[in-house]
């Protein structure tokens, strides 16, 4: 045996053992949700029903799934994008800026994405109290008690508040991100700028953002996928899918399918559509912000 086939079959046994715990807990997983997803399954029946594709056709006859993904694409439409730009914009100020606490504020801004998904989501629903929340206190402070509202038990107010919740947990990551890059952008590119008398916003959009280009498209998908895992956590702990499931999404509707009507078929239909979902959503965003990179 040559001294290049050792080396293949070294590689190759030390890779087999990580191929194999994947295949077992990724791969063989996945493949039996798409297969589960064709049956009517109670999770506990040793002989699950073949229906074909019928837990899908009733997905798109079930009023509660529709409207928890019309909420799930509300905010997936909005939290990314506010994300981003808050994002952005910060670590453009925070990088740019000469001030000594500049550390201080990129470890506060930080601070929320280290945090619990639990105790983010505590801590806002204490905020958000009809009558002891700080945000209702303020607003009686300031002399405007006639905005404080029961924010996570209005149906018109409760999906902006878990935006955004989840826009100041997943902000101050990718703000972080950014100010990684824009360190990374030679100095002397502002420098000829300044020289040619272009203002600190024309720097922004003609240097900054050109050159974090493929980080920003990075990180969108990122963001997208993000709202999805972990709007359960926070819906599930805030809300419950309630008032009357204005704040339901497709992650805790797929849950309560799963472990509370003892649905599996269906669940996992709907978890084979969230994936297909989400590949088309990294595909689409990768393709309409491919024109802008540079």
């Amino acid at each position: 045996m040559t001294l290049k086939q050792r080396r293949i079959l070294f590689i190759l046994a030390c890779l087999l053992p990580g191929i194999a715990l994947f295949v077992m807990f990724k791969v063989y997983p996945t493949v039996q949700i798409f297969h589960k997803s064709l049956y009517l399954w109670t999770g506990l029946s040793d002989e699950p029903r073949f229906i074909g594709l019928k837990n899908y056709t009733d997905m798109f006859r079930d009023d509660v799934f529709l409207l928890a993904l019309r909420n799930t694409g509300l905010l997936m439409l909005i939290v990314p994008v506010c994300t981003l730009l808050i994002a952005l914009v910060n670590a453009a100020i925070l990088a740019k800026s000469r001030l000594r606490e500049r550390a201080l504020y990129r470890t506060v801004f930080f601070f929320p994405s280290i945090l619990s998904f639990v105790v983010i989501a505590i801590l806002w629903s204490f905020i958000y109290h009809p009558t002891m929340g700080f945000l209702n206190s303020g607003l009686e402070l300031l002399g405007l008690g006639e905005w404080a509202l029961p924010w996570l038990g209005d149906q018109r107010t409760v999906l902006w508040a878990l935006a955004v919740t989840l826009i100041w947990q997943a902000a101050g990551y990718y703000m972080v991100m950014y100010m990684a890059g824009i360190d990374s952008i030679s100095p002397d590119l502002y420098e000829a700028a300044d020289i040619d008398g272009a203002t600190r916003m024309q720097q922004f959009f003609r240097i900054t953002v050109p050159m974090l280009w493929e980080i920003i498209r990075v990180t969108l998908i990122f963001s997208i996928n993000g709202v999805l895992s972990i709007s359960f956590i926070i819906v599930s702990i805030m809300t419950g899918g309630g008032p009357n499931r204005h704040s339901e999404v497709v992650m805790t509707y797929l849950y309560s399918q799963a472990f509370t009507n003892a649905n599996f078929g269906y669940a996992m239909a709907i978890g084979v559509f969230i994936f297909i979902v989400s590949m088309a959503l990294a595909l689409i965003s990768n393709k309409l912000t491919e024109r802008g990179s540079y």
